[in-house]
């Protein structure tokens, strides 16, 4: 009972430490009139719980522990730095000019709670492998070792297919195309797909450590991978694409939106 009462304890103060973190910068995007600013700390919130479940829960913690949360946290500082470094001086994000524009009167408000407050929820829920994890048995096995390939790989991939999409963006002469080159050949969405296999990842060394004991955090991957499909993902950024680039559709028609795989033949 004891156990469980501490556990819970060790969740809750992940919990505070997204919510605070959502706070501060909902306090900001009021100064800046700029919820887009929640995306710059989302992976931040997320390795912050893993830091605060880590330090609570020595030593027990151990090696798997240290692991995960460097993975983590390598994941969280790129992205948050590759999301902070595009959208500098650009304003808010498309998508959340559109929220804004369907929640007035006093958005600046109302998005403590439809932006910053969901976030701050979403953040801890895919924060869980990594408290199943440290809970766990602190000997690291092959199951580890799978995970942590795993997770390695998704921060790759991820990180080559944004790079890629920077360059392609930053040449002229790519104005008007569609990207469908390096990566972006065999995935039309290779950073959403490494993401989730980050996530994936941490969850089979959760299951290392835990057993089926730790099966329950299977919610942080299988969140992850429904936002980047169906949500915040491939579906929102997609939505009207093909109508404002018709060239989309023949990309759409030969590439595979998520998983990578070979290219397919176009319809004559």
């Amino acid at each position: 009972m004891a156990e469980n009462a501490g556990l819970a304890g060790t969740a809750l103060a992940g919990l505070a430490f997204t919510a605070a973190l959502a706070i501060a910068t909902w306090l900001a995007s009021l100064v800046r009139r700029d919820a887009s600013l929640v995306d710059r700390v989302w992976a931040l919130c997320i390795a912050g719980a893993g830091a605060v479940y880590f330090f609570l829960l020595q030593p027990q913690a151990g090696p798997r522990g240290l692991c995960m949360l460097l993975v983590a946290a390598a994941w969280a500082l790129r992205l948050s730095l590759f999301i902070t470094r595009r959208n500098w001086g650009h304003g808010e994000d498309r998508r959340y000019r559109m929220i804004r524009e369907r929640n007035q009167p006093n958005f600046g408000l109302k998005s403590l709670w439809l932006v910053f407050g969901l976030q701050a929820v979403l953040a801890w829920i895919v924060s869980a492998p990594l408290l199943a994890g440290m809970v766990g048995s602190p000997a690291l096995n092959l199951l580890d070792v799978a995970g942590l390939a795993i997770a390695v790989f998704g921060i790759g991939f991820e990180a080559v297919g944004d790079a890629q999409m920077a360059r392609f963006k930053a040449d002229r002469a790519s104005a008007g195309q569609v990207m469908d080159r390096g990566l972006w050949r065999y995935t039309r969405h290779p950073n959403y797909f490494g993401e989730a296999c980050v996530w994936w990842g941490l969850w089979l060394m959760a299951m290392a450590g835990s057993g089926w004991g730790g099966a329950w955090s299977a919610v942080s991957p299988v969140l992850m991978t429904v936002l980047l499909l169906k949500v915040s993902g491939v579906s929102l950024l997609e939505k009207d694409i093909a109508e404002r680039r018709p060239a989309y559709r023949a990309y759409i028609a030969r590439t595979n939106a998520f998983v990578p795989g070979p290219v397919r033949k176009e319809a004559p």
